[in-house]
């Protein structure tokens, strides 16, 4: 015997099965997508690594901006290659939380607040302004001589 109120319009759908993966299959896909993560991040800081001491040491004529040097204009391209990255992260968990895949899911929300603080701290440190320059106190001269002398012998 039929129920006639179940194919009423408006009435919803008979529901597939859970469809939700099981076994460690959740876990581990997000212990992968974390691995796979790390590796971007750890190339993303080396490539921004060289790129900084590449800056370091252009020369001042040559159009790059010197880290150190004064009027240096702020550098914004680490906050945007991690700001992207966390994008990409959030996306992620968000697409994974929606198909029922709550672990994989939770990780990559974890790592997407771990990356937007990191991409937070480096958008305040590329705003700070740069400290003093260091300063050497060299000890007075003993020997006798002029400055001049005690520079070149270092004491």
């Amino acid at each position: 015997m039929t129920h006639p109120e179940s194919d009423l319009p408006g009435r919803p759908a008979e529901h597939a099965p859970d469809e939700r993966p099981g076994g460690c299959a959740d876990p581990a896909v997000g212990l992968l997508l974390t691995i796979s993560e790390a590796i971007v991040l750890a190339v993303l800081l080396i490539w921004l690594g060289l790129r900084g001491l590449g800056r370091s040491h252009a020369p001042v004529d040559s159009g790059a901006p010197s880290a150190s040097g004064a009027g240096a204009e702020t550098d914004w391209v680490p906050t945007i290659a991690f700001g992207v990255l966390a994008l990409v992260v959030v996306v992620l968990a968000t697409v994974l939380l929606r198909d029922r895949w709550y672990w994989a899911g939770g990780i990559q929300a974890l790592v997407a607040v771990a990356l937007c603080t990191l991409t937070l701290t480096s958008a305040f440190q590329a705003d700070a302004p740069p400290g003093p320059a260091p300063a050497w106190n060299s000890p007075p001269c003993r020997s006798g001589g002029d400055s001049e002398e005690c520079a070149r012998s270092g004491g």
